[in-house]
């Protein structure tokens, strides 16, 4: 597999090694050890998977006070993934990466703990999947609003199919730094 960096530092782009043949193909998702000699050294505890329709953005989503760290991919179709620097002391808080992930290249991104992370669906359907470091908890779940100025995600698109928590989502600016990740 192929490790690269983003961006963003500590956010990563990996392209996993596919085998096919004419009756299709097959990949590892994960293995710890490889993915651990490439920096992405996370004890997965729980797994999720979404389906959306073309012009859902789902995002920008964190946990806090008990971060996730995410490796996600997409099983079918095409989606631009986002991930924020959202530590108030790092030198990159506030900037973003994008990564397109499809069902043709196979790449995952790994979202390490202290990022928003959010996706915006550009095929007619997509399969989205999740492989998280901590369970999910709905009173740690938190959102910034997907066009907040401050971060400037170039979003393809002027009006995303938003859910409602998405579309009341509050400014980057309205946290203050203690309920913001480390």
């Amino acid at each position: 597999m192929n490790v690269s960096d983003t961006d963003l530092p500590g956010v990563k782009l990996v392209e996993p090694r596919v085998f096919g043949d004419e009756r299709g193909w097959f990949l590892e998702t994960w293995r710890e050890g490889r993915y651990r000699e490439q920096g992405i050294d996370a004890g997965f505890v729980q797994a999720n998977a979404s389906s959306s329709r073309r012009g859902v953005l789902r995002g920008l989503h964190f946990q806090w006070p008990e971060p996730q760290g995410k490796l996600v991919w997409v099983s079918s179709g095409r989606v631009l993934d986002v991930a924020v620097d959202i530590r108030p002391a790092s030198p990159f808080f506030g900037q973003w990466t994008a990564v397109e992930l499809d069902d043709r290249s196979h790449r995952q991104l790994w979202v390490p703990e202290g990022f928003a992370h959010g996706f915006l669906v550009l095929s007619d359907q997509a399969s989205f999947h999740y492989l998280c470091t901590r369970p999910y908890r709905a009173e740690f779940d938190r959102a910034i609003a997907w066009n907040d100025p401050q971060i400037g995600v170039d979003w393809p698109i002027d009006e995303p199919d938003l859910s409602a928590k998405d579309a009341a989502a509050p400014l980057l600016a309205s946290y203050t730094a203690d309920q913001l990740p480390k």
